[in-house]
């Protein structure tokens, strides 16, 4: 075990999960317009889905493995992998449902806020749930080497849409949070980020708020 494991981006990825379950739920709570027109066409909706199956993806094939072989012979300690893995399970399936409300043109609408409703619930208890019991049992347990190669995964799995990924996750986030989270990219990229992928993030308009 290290007592160098580093969780600043699986932090600020959890936030920025956060951020996007509240603008998800005030688009299908929209009385202006259609939600589900709002929310079908969002591209904010495409890129939280998107960003959370990379994230959910990464753990279970490099995160919870090493975990679990690690924590043999613990049953307690299992029982919260178990539990990561379960509210997966659960989690998962709720963007495909939300998917399907929003092409039902006869029942989609009665249907919708309370998908948005559980999904958000469920995966705010589990972000909560994984950063209060999880966290601490990976550093406990993991090498640094182990958790920085699922950082190296869950990047990998992200490359192609690297900078809209960056500037997604560290939008709204404090400076603390963003100055530690760019620490680990070279200057030439932060320099992009910068210059380039967060001006272009903050200039369209991803849930149609109009603005």
């Amino acid at each position: 075990m290290s007592d160098t494991v580093d969780f600043t981006l699986m932090y600020a990825m959890h936030d920025a999960l956060r951020r996007d379950l509240d603008h998800l739920v005030k688009a299908a709570a929209r009385t202006d317009d259609d939600p589900r027109r709002v929310l079908a066409a969002a591209a904010g909706w495409e890129l939280f889905k998107k960003v959370l199956h990379i994230h959910h993806t990464a753990e279970d094939e490099a995160l919870w493995p090493p975990l679990t072989e690690a924590l043999a012979g613990r049953p307690d300690d299992l029982a919260v992998v178990d539990a990561m893995e379960a509210e997966h399970a659960q989690i998962d399936p709720l963007l495909d449902a939300v998917d399907a409300a929003l092409a039902d043109r006869d029942h989609g609408p009665e249907r919708l806020g309370g998908l948005v409703d559980e999904l958000a619930g469920k995966l705010r208890a589990h972000l909560t749930h994984e950063e209060d019991d999880t966290l601490p049992l990976i550093e406990r347990t993991l090498t640094a080497a182990q958790v920085q190669h699922f950082g190296g995964v869950h990047a990998a799995k992200g490359a192609a849409d690297g900078p809209v990924l960056t500037a997604w996750m560290l939008e709204g986030a404090d400076e603390k949070m963003r100055t530690a989270a760019l620490a680990y990219l070279p200057e030439p990229v932060r320099a992009a980020y910068r210059d380039e992928w967060r001006p272009a993030f903050v200039a369209r308009d991803w849930w149609g708020t109009g603005r």
